[in-house]
């Protein structure tokens, strides 16, 4: 692979353009840390996914770019960095295949699994219903906010459909009692079979297999697909049973017909955007492989 060089000038631009973007997406976050106040989406981000803000303000160029006179800066010190004796630093492409193998040949088999097949829109977000079917109100996740409907509603909810979920990280928050209501009941072994492009988890996931691969992954990438589960994220709780009015967010009302096809049209379009966005960490991973 022919390596690509960037003055000086120019990627301390583009590095100063990506911490912008980033704090500004991280901005909520950030001013919640320290007092104990939660946000149901938003935290959902950095909790789950378990990436920083800070990690995400740094800029990573992807494999085979030179970074020209950068020995002297702070990057030159980071894990996964080589500094050349003329003053280029850029990533040690060999060093982190050799560490993230077996990872990087995961994600690609589940990202190609998942563009090839077909998006499901048929789910309308009933695992947020199946994680707080039955319970009792002490126990439910966000007890912070009400639910939209009564307990006996809620439930009727769940009972009255038929569940469809194929994500086995949304399956496995499930209640006991909503489990057997799947129609498949999806494992961690079987995640690259199950994987489908119209799933919102999944669809939200594109940004944990970017972060995972980080620094091989170029940080614009990374923050097109953080900014990406931060709207999918708005949806699935939208047409989650909690009552959100409180952050602005109105319900999509997925047990009502009209619900059904909002929810089902926004998740087209999630569908076609989380697969541009698989498409082009395919091809970072492939870009890496190819520097060896």
């Amino acid at each position: 692979m022919q390596e690509v060089h960037i003055s000086r000038r120019r990627w301390l631009a583009v590095q100063a353009e990506h911490v912008l973007r980033a704090d500004e997406l991280t901005a909520g976050r950030r001013a919640r840390r320290g007092t104990g106040a939660k946000h149901p989406v938003e935290d959902f981000l950095f909790e789950y996914y378990n990436f920083t803000p800070g990690k995400l303000r740094r800029w990573h160029p992807g494999a085979g770019v030179v970074l020209e006179d950068a020995s002297g800066e702070e990057r030159a010190r980071w894990p996964g960095y080589l500094t050349r004796a003329d003053g280029g630093v850029l990533l040690d492409v060999h060093g982190l295949v050799a560490r993230r193998g077996e990872a990087m040949g995961f994600v690609r088999s589940l990202l190609q699994a998942t563009l090839d097949r077909p998006a499901f829109t048929g789910c309308f977000g009933l695992h947020e219903w199946a994680m707080v079917y039955r319970l009792a109100p002490e126990e439910i996740r966000h007890a912070a906010y009400p639910l939209r409907l009564s307990p006996s509603e809620t439930n009727d909810v769940v009972e009255s459909h038929t569940i469809r979920c194929s994500h086995f990280d949304a399956f496995r928050f499930f209640t006991p009692e909503a489990l057997s209501r799947n129609t498949i009941q999806p494992t961690r072994g079987e995640q690259v079979t199950n994987e489908q492009p119209g799933c919102l988890h999944a669809g939200m996931d594109v940004y944990k297999w970017a972060h995972k691969l980080s620094p091989l992954t170029p940080s614009e990438l990374t923050l097109d697909a953080f900014e990406l589960a931060r709207e999918i994220r708005i949806l699935d709780m939208r047409a989650s049973p909690y009552d959100l009015s409180a952050l602005g967010l109105a319900p999509v009302e997925i047990e009502t017909a009209a619900g059904k096809l909002t929810y089902a049209s926004a998740q087209r379009v999630f569908a076609e955007r989380s697969n541009a966005l698989r498409e082009r960490l395919l091809e970072s991973i492939t870009r890496a492989e190819s520097a060896l």
